[in-house]
């Protein structure tokens, strides 16, 4: 435009100008622009190959069931069909809870319904019809009738299934529950705990949850296919939750003024912090819980941990809530071998029928040796072994036996475990092994270059629990 002009037309000659000139301009070139969007993620031909799920943490995910969005779930764990342990299993689970009751403890299973029973309206109507729902909640209930004909506490998480809730259950792309379904397991959870004998007596106390932020979830489900088809998923967004005692401020103090809680929660990462489940419990509940669980604990990470401290051995509760998912095998012989040492403090306070102190170097170093020829035999007996460097997380031994036999026995506490060195467990008693009579106790030293490592070790016998209820048969409970 001429300069000369500007200075005839002022600045609102100059606008009206303009627009009279924008108005020459063609209709379609002032529309605003259109998008198409496609599905980011479908899953690549190599997820659906079992073969790919190489390591033991990868076949956790065999195989992934691309779904609605973003939504991804496993066939066997999400879409699994039956929910069962063997006869061992079961002989075992009731073992532990006799065990418990003869200290005054009270078992509450928590066992949690599969992201395919919870979300099944999430999957593909093909993947859904494939889905037997109906053969899946009838096992899984029958599950929860079997922990409780043996005396656990067991509230009856079904009604949560098939949900049509506006905010998810579960994460999209991970196997944790969102804090919305942490809450609503919560809610039954506070009902059967209510209800059980004694709870009168532990002291009620208000509390009150908030919105403390927001979280992003980057599901193992969503990295895991991300491993197999190279793809990214879109960061999931969820409200967080932080509960505390209702008109009282928040001083640090884990148990406030209400003592030492008679209520303790142990369990899988799901009792993290993340998703405030055992904050729900306490609005629930309306008592103050003594939460132990850590992430990366597994199924019986916070529960061995719990059972060794002096909190436990000192103040055993009245009421101790497990939390942990149908993923675990609880045939696991290792690990009640352990639990059910542990509960027992181990030679702690017993007479021991043999004893050692030494020093272990890398390789193989014999700690004990029943040179007297004396009755050990595995049916009456335990090991306590404890390493004077606390971070030693992973015991590899070698039991001899007077006929030659031996086992071999590997036990790894969780990296994220606070240990205290400790490695206590019955010996074996299943199959033809109670009769074995124990010659010698080999352990493997430190890794090669490494310094030599101070360990005291001993046998003795191990409490025989009274049973507390009618044991159940073996196979049809």
């Amino acid at each position: 435009m001429n300069p000369h002009l500007i200075k005839l037309l002022g600045l609102s000659g100059l606008a009206a100008a303009i627009f009279a000139a924008s108005g020459s301009l063609k209709a379609e070139e002032v529309q605003a622009p259109s998008f198409t969007a496609e599905p980011c993620c479908s899953l690549c031909p190599a997820a659906h190959d079992a073969k790919n799920y190489v390591s033991r943490y990868q076949q956790n995910f065999t195989t992934l069931v691309q779904a609605q969005g973003d939504w991804l779930f496993r066939t066997q764990e999400d879409l699994r069909t039956e929910f069962d342990t063997s006869p061992a299993g079961y002989r075992r689970l009731q073992q532990l809870h006799d065990a418990f009751k003869s200290k005054g403890v009270e078992l509450v299973v928590v066992y949690q319904p599969t992201r395919g029973l919870v979300d099944r309206n999430k999957l593909f109507p093909a993947e859904r019809a494939r889905f037997d729902y109906e053969k899946a909640l009838g096992n899984y209930q029958a599950m929860l009738g079997r922990f409780a004909k043996m005396g656990y506490h067991v509230p009856d998480l079904s009604p949560l299934t098939n949900e049509q809730q506006a905010h998810d259950f579960y994460f999209r792309g991970d196997q944790h529950w969102t804090p919305y379904g942490a809450e609503r397991t919560a809610k039954i959870v506070a009902e059967t705990v209510k209800k059980m004998p004694g709870f009168a007596d532990i002291p009620h106390r208000e509390f009150e949850t908030k919105v403390s932020g927001r979280m992003g979830k980057t599901g193992t489900l969503h990295n895991m296919a991300g491993q197999l088809c190279g793809t990214s998923y879109a960061i999931q967004y969820m409200e967080q939750f932080s509960t505390e005692p209702k008109g009282e401020a928040a001083d640090g103090d884990l148990f406030g003024d209400a003592g030492n809680p008679q209520i303790t929660l142990v369990g899988t990462s799901h009792s993290g912090k993340n998703y405030n489940f055992a904050g729900f419990l306490q609005q629930y509940i309306g008592a103050d819980i003594l939460n132990v669980a850590f992430p990366g604990g597994g199924l019986e990470g916070s529960m061995l941990q719990y059972l060794g401290s002096e909190a436990f051995q000192k103040t055993p509760p009245k009421v101790l809530i497990w939390e942990f998912s149908p993923l675990y095998r609880l045939d696991q012989e290792t690990i009640y071998r352990q639990m059910m040492s542990v509960l027992d403090n181990g030679c702690e306070g017993k007479s021991a029928d043999m004893s050692a102190s030494t020093t272990v170097k890398p390789g193989k170093n014999e700690l004990l040796v029943n040179s007297n020829n004396r009755d050990l035999r595995n049916s009456g007996h335990q090991v306590d072994i404890r390493f004077a460097d606390t971070s030693v997380k992973t015991l590899h031994a070698t039991l001899w036996y007077m006929n030659g036999r031996h086992e071999d026995i590997k036990i790894e506490k969780p990296q994220t475990s606070d240990t205290d060195g400790r490695f206590a467990f019955e010996l074996r008693t299943d199959e033809d092994w109670a009769n074995q009579n124990l010659l010698a106790v080999e352990v493997q030293g430190p890794e090669a270059g490494t310094a030599p490592q101070q360990v005291e070790a001993k046998i003795c016998k191990r409490n025989v629990f009274p049973s507390a209820e009618p044991h159940v048969a073996q196979a049809g409970l």
